[in-house]
């Protein structure tokens, strides 16, 4: 054995402890003396390396581990005095590994993983099971710290999970605590016995969540920082989010008698992953659940259930028919709502709620946790948000032509039809196939646009195709092999083509195309990062992730010579709209850097998982929100889509039906998985007046003033100012004109109730009367009960005008009158009993 190569070797990679290189030493030369009684043929272990590098002897080791399950002691064979051996064998299996790939000539300490790696293994793994504890966990923001690194958390979650570190360490994938590749990230590592004994129970989950559309969640355990434990949260009545404000439990049991029997609500998430918020079973998105059997006996439940939705959540789910691999797909019927009611009742603040509820995600309690919900949906392009105006068109709702540049070859600019919010994201929606089961990470990639030949040439179609069916991409300029080392310089790229001769352009420089372009190509561009290959300078068509180096592939007839192996993720021959995922067009370059400030990762993200095979199924849900929507001219903004939005016409469904489109001449259709909110102010427009064809191809949803969301403030009962401020109005009005809750909901002083009062209420009241100030007098309260003259009201002044002498008026003239709004206001009527 080369026992002091072999302990500086793990020295370079991170073993600072010397006894712990000694312990890792005395363990491999105890294996190399007893060969054969191993049942090894070989005279020493660079033997065996070569024969089968060490695979029967990790093999016979892990049968010792078995034997000792089952009550037998062949350990003795390397350990006579140990009493229980389980995890020293694993440790001495993952320490022959080591030895192993010391042999293979590995270099160590080179690269960030190398270090995670060893850290991990001999401050957690080994630690372990020293202790001979059955589990591990392992933050990621601890191994950041310890090893000094700068914010690596996706390499360390890649390190950690990677099939090198899983044989090295002889465990099995770890269980991922929280989000995906964040400081916060907990592994849980199993160390109890052999690794295949815990398959199946990793596997199993004992309490599961359904939502309407059958999607699963589950209970996630959350490491605390303070305390240093993992357990599950359970919010407490009256509580934040706060973690210390969580009762936190150690057993399903708890959460699930927390969530079945209290209903309170507890942290979950979806078993793709994705956001962990706290849901409430029944109060959102959760209608099923499926219970361990023993679990429900000792709780005193059903180990299945089902409870019947509320009507808000209700979206009339429906089963699909079975996949081919046997597994059933669930899809919410389409949805058209419109929800209407006066001022400030909270409509635009619904639509939030609704919009991540028909996206099949939970619907978080607070409202910090749901509007982040919202916006992830929104950055990954699921959820889009307009406003309809009286000056908006069909033009911009849904496509209209654009002046855009002219081609190089020609002066000015030309029209061509651009896409607007609603076309886009009926686009996305049609081409999903599903979230998938792959989490594509842009994170520590570079993004790169990319040309592959003249999108409008019709002689370089054949580029783009010849591309993704062979698995590449190309790159123009000379033909000129860039394959030798030395062309990592640019000035080597200068005087190569100085010396091919190649001076039709003109002299090279740094700054001449054919110098950048195949520089960047072949230096910038790495392994793992990403080109997004543009289809002219406003639209993109695919994207890859770079798997190769350079190569150069001369052609017939010279050009595109030049090639980097690519993965094809995303592929859409009709192109997007670039500003999709970037937020400027693109530039005439044939490749260049793409700059993250403008780059819009979830989008891109979102992207490139619908077309990965483990998504293929059920589509994502989309939900295109419509603000006041009846304030623009529905006719006109809709068009021919008024036929389209009807569910049993929506594409997929019994009576599809797809138009052609003015402008583009496309045939188009409204997918089914995207669903429209609207929202409606009575009090701008009556619902008696919305177009026909649109009342009947919508739901709507009533929201009117809930006075008993506000409470008490400064002695002012605030439910009893607006429940009394509102029947006034409904009999001197209508009800449709009526005050919403949202004006008070904010409300914590006196001060804010009479700037609410001033500045809001009273306007309105004044613009719903036409400034008729009698009728506002009586909204308020201010009666004067009858009398003439002056009067000091609780909110309004009235002072009796005096008739000039010019007019000839006397005593018996009606009185006329003016309207103070007062300094200081009385809320006498609606204190506090």
């Amino acid at each position: 054995m080369r026992e002091d190569e072999f302990k500086a070797w793990l020295e370079a990679g991170g073993a600072s402890s010397e006894a712990g290189r000694n312990t890792r030493s005395y363990a491999v030369r105890t294996i190399e003396n007893n060969l054969t009684a191993l049942g090894s043929p070989h005279a020493d272990l660079d033997g065996a390396w070569k024969a089968d590098h060490f695979e029967q002897l990790r093999e016979r080791l892990k049968e010792l581990r078995d034997n000792f399950a089952k009550g037998g002691t062949d350990y003795r064979i390397l350990m006579p005095q140990a009493n229980n051996p389980v995890n020293r064998l694993s440790s001495w299996r993952s320490w022959l590994g080591q030895y192993g790939q010391f042999l293979s000539g590995e270099p160590r300490g080179e690269r960030d993983a190398d270090q995670i790696r060893q850290h991990v293994l001999e401050h957690y793994i080994e630690n372990a099971r020293e202790r001979d504890t059955e589990t591990v966990d392992v933050l990621v923001r601890d191994v950041n710290e310890a090893l000094g690194l700068n914010q690596a958390w996706p390499n360390i979650c890649q390190a950690l999970t990677g099939q090198i570190f899983l044989e090295m360490a002889d465990v099995e994938p770890p269980e991922r605590i929280g989000a995906n590749q964040s400081s916060a990230t907990i592994f849980r590592f199993r160390l109890s016995g052999a690794a295949n004994n815990h398959d199946s129970a990793s596997s199993q989950r004992p309490f599961l969540l359904f939502d309407s559309a059958g999607a699963a969640f589950k209970p996630v355990l959350n490491h605390n920082r303070q305390t240093g434990r993992s357990a599950f949260r359970i919010k407490p009545p009256g509580a934040s989010n706060k973690a210390d404000e969580a009762i936190e439990v150690e057993t399903i049991a708890e959460v699930a008698r927390a969530m079945l029997v209290d209903f309170r609500p507890a942290r979950v998430q979806s078993i793709r992953g994705g956001a962990v918020s706290y849901v409430a079973y029944g109060k959102q998105r959760l209608v099923r659940y499926e219970l361990d059997p023993t679990i429900a006996k000792e709780i005193g439940v059903a180990p299945r259930g089902e409870i019947s939705q509320t009507p808000t959540l209700d979206r009339n789910a429906r089963e699909e028919p079975k996949a081919r691999n046997g597994t059933k797909h669930y899809m919410a019927e389409p949805s058209n709502l419109i929800l209407y009611g006066p001022p400030g009742t909270g409509k635009t603040y619904a639509t939030a709620a609704e919009a991540i509820q028909l996206c099949g995600e939970p619907v978080p309690e607070d409202r910090e946790e749901l509007m982040a919900s919202y916006r992830r949906l929104s950055d990954a392009g699921r959820i889009e948000f307009v406003t309809f105006h009286q000056s908006i068109s069909y033009e911009d709702f849904v496509e209209g032509l654009r002046p855009t540049q002219a081609s190089e070859d020609s002066v000015g600019f030309e029209l061509k039809p651009e896409q607007g919010v609603f076309r886009r994201i009926a686009r996305r929606a049609e081409t999903s196939t599903g979230p998938g089961d792959a989490n594509f990470s842009i994170s520590g990639r570079q993004v790169f646009k990319m040309s592959i030949g003249e999108a409008a040439n019709p002689d370089d179609a054949y580029l783009f195709e010849e591309a993704i069916t062979g698995g590449y991409t190309l790159l123009g300029f000379d033909d000129i092999d860039w394959s030798d080392d030395r062309f990592a310089n640019r000035e080597a790229i200068i005087e190569e083509i100085r010396a091919q001769g190649v001076a039709e352009q003109g002299e090279p420089n740094a700054a001449s195309g054919r110098v950048q372009m195949p520089f960047i190509f072949r230096n910038w561009i790495k392994p793992g990062d990403i080109v997004v290959v543009s289809k002219g300078n406003s639209r993109f068509r695919a994207i890859g992730e770079i798997t190769g180096g350079y190569q150069f592939a001369p052609r017939e007839g010279g050009d595109y010579g030049h090639r980097r192996a690519v993965r094809w993720l995303w592929i859409d021959r009709a192109g997007v709209p670039v500003s999709e995922i970037y937020a400027r067009n693109f530039m005439q370059k044939s490749i260049y850097l793409l700059t993250d400030a403008d780059l819009n990762l979830p989008a891109l993200e979102r992207y490139i998982a619908s077309q990965q095979h483990a998504g293929s199924g059920a589509p994502e849900p989309f939900v295109l929100i419509i603000d006041e929507i009846n304030r623009a001219n529905i006719s006109k903004v809709f068009g021919e889509l008024i036929t389209l939005l009807e569910p049993d016409k929506r594409i997929g469904q019994p009576n599809a039906l797809k138009v052609r489109l003015p402008y583009s001449g496309d045939l188009f259709g409204v997918p089914a998985n995207l669903h429209i909110i609207g929202t409606m102010n009575t009090a701008d427009r009556s619902i008696a007046l919305l177009d026909t064809a649109l009342r009947r191809r919508f739901d709507f949803r009533e929201l009117m003033p809930d006075a008993s969301l506000l409470g008490t403030v400064d002695g002012i009962n605030m439910a009893t100012l607006l429940a009394t401020i509102n029947e006034r109005i409904e009999y001197l009005f209508d009800r449709e004109h009526q005050i919403g809750h949202a004006y008070f909901i904010n409300c914590k002083t006196r001060a804010d109730i009479d700037e609410v009062m001033r500045h809001k209420v009273i306007p309105l009241l004044a613009e719903y009367f036409y400034e008729d100030w009698a009728k506002v007098a009586s909204v308020l309260g201010e009666g004067y009960d009858g009398r003439e003259g002056d009067c000091q009201g609780r909110f309004i002044d009235r002072r009796r005008l005096k008739p000039p002498k010019s007019t000839g008026a006397d005593e018996d003239t009606a009185a006329r009158y003016r309207w103070s709004v007062r300094d200081v206001f009385s809320y006498d009527g609606f204190a506090s009993e």
